[in-house]
């Protein structure tokens, strides 16, 4: 199962790549941008609650989808790029094995003990 969960995933990465692609920014914009979501580790610097809380809006994926699609109903390239970045990012950690954090700790995702 684990096998068939990353293959998705990958095929997710494949599609927000595919979107980027119809963006009007240069190709290196994407590669440049896509571990900025791991910004919201800096909230387990308040302890593990804030930084699961922190971590986990940084890499919602169904933020990422809302985000998109508001910019493509206003025409807003930027909002288009924020959304497919954070989706993308979490398709790339889910194909690793970083699901989103319980509040227990950092290596406790939803996906499993990260380590184990």
């Amino acid at each position: 199962m684990k096998a068939l969960i990353k293959l998705e995933e990958a095929f997710l990465f494949l599609l927000g790549i595919y979107l980027f692609s119809l963006l009007p920014y240069s190709w290196w914009w994407f590669p440049a941008l896509i571990l900025t979501p791991d910004i919201g580790m800096v909230g387990y610097v308040s302890g593990n609650r804030i930084g699961a809380v922190t971590y986990n809006i940084f890499h919602h994926r169904g933020l990422g989808v809302l985000l998109y699609l508001a910019g493509s109903f206003f025409a807003q390239p930027i909002l288009q790029l924020i959304g497919i970045i954070l989706f993308s990012h979490s398709a790339m950690d889910r194909i690793f094995g970083y699901g989103l954090k319980y509040k227990k700790g950092f290596t406790h995702t939803h996906l499993g003990e990260i380590g184990k």
